[in-house]
């Protein structure tokens, strides 16, 4: 059964899988063990949540660590940091009633070095509005810097909602088609296990890739730190030398090759009724 994120307002990681498959015009797929933070964005801006959690709070050099500006549009802590950021993107796509928590999975940097290929924001309606998951944004990053956000409006878990793929991720994939996005959440051996998938589907010929990313959440302390940082030394590290290491596989493969395009939109994409 479907639960929903249910976790105690403090920080997490999530030790799972990310599988990734391509269906033409080669088959490809891989999986391969990865570790996400999962931080309650609001409760860490209050006193309360810094000393509780002195330990390990973002903006503080670590060997595992979260710096607010890896996001958005990299505003300081004295700004507001990511947070701040979101709330003004939220607004500006009129969803005005996301005022309760906000939960975000990212990938964190790891000796310093960040690769977010993508991070999801899971923004809640406060507990006077009746609580419940409100929006989920997606934020995208390719390896040529550049950033995309695709505003997922009243997404309801375990329920595909979908958005226009309009941003150039990689270089064997048009940017055209769409996304299909799903999350959920269920309770299994004492974790909450979280499970987000995107598809993307590109013209007539229907689905091209599939992605899936899963985890089990637990506090983030030392014994699951020293978890993370002896199963997955130099995990970012890893993501991208994935990325790279896949791509020159398709193009051995002669999987047909798209140059970036240049930007020429907004860098934000409200969802579409499915």
């Amino acid at each position: 059964m479907n639960a929903g994120l249910n976790l105690p307002p403090r920080p997490h990681i999530g030790f799972g899988q990310v599988h990734h498959a391509r269906t033409r015009p080669v088959r490809n797929q891989f999986t391969y063990g990865n570790y996400f933070l999962m931080l309650p964005m609001r409760t860490l801006q209050t006193a309360a949540a810094q000393d509780a959690h002195a330990g390990w709070m973002p903006n503080r050099a670590r060997l595992l660590s979260f710096h607010d500006r890896d996001h958005g549009d990299g505003r300081a802590p004295a700004q507001g940091g990511a947070l701040a950021w979101l709330d003004a993107l939220l607004q500006s796509q009129g969803i005005a009633d996301a005022h309760g928590e906000v939960w975000l999975q990212t990938y964190p940097r790891v000796l310093g070095y960040a690769f977010k290929p993508v991070s999801f924001w899971y923004c809640f309606r406060s507990p006077d509005a009746g609580g419940g998951l409100r929006a989920i944004v997606a934020e995208v990053n390719n390896t040529f810097g550049e950033r995309h956000c695709y505003v997922l409006d009243a997404p309801q878990w375990g329920q595909t909602v979908r958005a226009d793929k309009v941003f150039h991720v990689s270089p064997f994939c048009e940017v055209k088609g769409h996304y299909e996005f799903c999350f959920s959440v269920h309770r299994r051996d004492g974790h909450d296990h979280i499970s987000a998938r995107v598809d993307h589907h590109a013209g007539a010929d229907g689905l091209l890739l599939h992605t899936r990313i899963t985890g089990a959440l637990q506090p983030l302390n030392r014994k699951t730190l020293r978890h993370a940082m002896l199963g997955y030394p130099l995990m970012t590290l890893a993501v991208v030398w994935r990325i790279h290491s896949q791509a020159l596989r398709l193009w051995r493969q002669r999987v047909p090759f798209f140059r970036k395009p240049e930007r020429t939109g907004p860098v934000v994409t409200r969802s579409t009724p499915t």
